[in-house]
């Protein structure tokens, strides 16, 4: 293959990439290939390589409907900052923002190797203790990116801690007003209880907003070793709870056919949602309070986040496969949500 033969990948222009590759992109040697590693669901994400070296680009859904969730500089700043930290990230390479190369901007990273659990099939193989122990590792994670103060990785405008939850609050109800291809009931309702129980922050960090076990490269023979946590598009400076509550989400049932039906987070060999909390709470040394309003305010996230899955494709303009079950989480994440925020009197945790 000459050194400008390209194959075509949706949502790339090969050989306008491999100008800017030529200027930005030291290591580069020989002509570039890609492939999708995953696509729709959030941020598009391939595998680039010139046979010799490996990068991982990042760029928006085709035909998103939620801008305010695909800032690509956004996600290529923090995974800068938090570069050498005690929060394992791929090294940042370069980020554009001219439409003109691949027709939205993108940030590229160092492909990091290991293994990336995404399904029940590439669990199936782990006992439940290993699981368990991925699990705290991820966890561990999390209370680590938690207890980075923002100001000493030049993150302290990163973004506006107070306030945050009745940001995200209007945030995901004016999301859920672009991405409804339908009426659902349940999310109008969850998204006005919601706004009515909103309570102050229980605190404030960096937030990573996405952290799922298919969210982390784990090292390919020692699994409970994170290489690195991926897909920011999500981070800011926010509740760290409200990190810890997506989590939770994660684990119900109720999510697993916003992957297609097979999520490894789901998986009933997974622990428990209490084991989690208590585990968070005994790392972190934060107290976790309020934890309903946190899952209710979660499970609408996931709601809204399917919703505008089932809409690109419906639109036709997802990338990848398996996002055709998404549509019927909506109102399964919906009444999760409504459920959490009026649990019963010995409280109320994610389904698990």
């Amino acid at each position: 293959m000459s050194r400008h033969a390209h194959t075509t990948v949706p949502g790339l222009d090969l050989p306008r990439l491999q100008r800017f590759f030529d200027a930005r992109v030291p290591e580069v040697t020989g002509t570039l290939h890609a492939e999708l590693i995953s696509g729709g669901r959030s941020n598009l994400t391939y595998r680039i390589t010139d046979g010799s070296s490996h990068w991982v680009l990042r760029r928006p859904p085709l035909g998103g409907l939620t801008p305010s969730a695909h800032d690509m500089h956004r996600e290529y700043h923090v995974v800068e900052a938090l570069r050498g930290s005690t929060v394992p990230v791929a090294r940042p390479v370069a980020y554009a923002d001219d439409t003109s190369i691949i027709g939205a901007p993108f940030a590229v990273v160092e492909h990091v190797d290991g293994a990336v659990l995404r399904s029940r099939d590439d669990i199936a193989r782990l006992s439940s203790t290993e699981l368990a122990d991925i699990s705290e590792a991820l966890i561990d994670v999390m209370v680590a990116l938690h207890n980075i103060e923002p100001e000493s990785v030049g993150l302290a405008e990163f973004g506006r801690p107070d306030g945050y939850l009745r940001r995200q609050v209007a945030r995901w109800t004016d999301q859920w007003s672009r991405v409804a291809t339908e009426p659902v009931p349940d999310v109008d309702s969850l998204g006005r209880l919601l706004s009515e129980k909103c309570p102050r922050e229980s605190g404030h960090s960096i937030v990573h907003g996405d952290v799922r076990i298919d969210n982390a490269i784990l090292d390919p023979v020692e699994h409970t070793t994170v290489r690195a946590l991926i897909d920011w598009e999500m981070a800011t400076l926010g509740d760290p709870l409200a990190d810890l509550a997506l989590h939770l989400v994660y684990r119900d049932q109720a999510f697993s056919p916003v992957l297609g039906g097979n999520a490894a987070s789901a998986d009933p060999r997974m622990p428990p949602t209490d084991h989690l909390v208590q585990h968070y709470a005994l790392k972190s040394g934060r107290p976790v309070h309020q934890l309903d309003f946190h899952l209710g305010l979660a499970y609408f996230k996931s709601a809204v986040i399917a919703a505008g899955i089932h809409a690109r494709h419906l639109a036709g303009h997802d990338a990848g496969s398996d996002f055709t079950s998404a549509g019927g989480a909506v109102p399964l994440l919906a009444a999760s949500g409504l459920a959490a925020l009026s649990p019963p009197q010995s409280g109320s945790k994610a389904r698990g």
